[in-house]
């Protein structure tokens, strides 16, 4: 299992930087391979489900994931919204945080614990750098693109 932390400010506000962020089909623009289903209707909130589909042709992965919180942020107050991972293959949570930064910016936290099943956890160090390599550049990307 790893653990791993992001945290970027963006010259935006708190609620333009939590679309960008919760515009789950949007993920899919910023994750190499990937195709994002949302499965409930909308709007998202507590209860919302999605899918994200990694790979190419045969050779592929479902990610489902729940969210369990949802806070957008309000009158200045920070946004939180918790995905829990509910797959077969890929198990965790992430958070996804935003809140005041400086000079009016919104300062934003991606929190995640990930999981493969199957994988052993010789391979944590190297799962580590690719998750935080994969998510990384998806923030900057999220947070840069409308």
């Amino acid at each position: 299992m790893v653990d791993f932390l992001l945290a970027r400010t963006a010259p935006l506000p708190l609620d333009e930087a939590w679309r960008r962020l919760t515009r789950w089909e949007r993920h899919a623009d910023a994750v190499p391979l990937t195709r994002i289903t949302v499965v409930t209707p909308g709007p998202t909130g507590e209860g919302t489900r999605f899918v994200a589909r990694t790979g190419i042709g045969p050779l592929w992965f479902g990610d489902p994931m729940e969210v369990t919180v949802w806070r957008p942020p309000a009158d200045g107050e920070p946004g939180l919204c918790r995905l829990e991972k509910r797959g077969r293959v890929v198990l965790g949570w992430a958070e996804l945080e935003v809140r005041p930064g400086p000079g009016g910016r919104a300062r934003v936290q991606w929190h995640e614990e990930l999981r493969v099943r199957f994988l052993p956890s010789l391979c944590d160090p190297l799962l580590h750098r690719a998750a935080r390599a994969v998510f990384g550049r998806a923030l900057n990307r999220l947070l840069r693109t409308p």
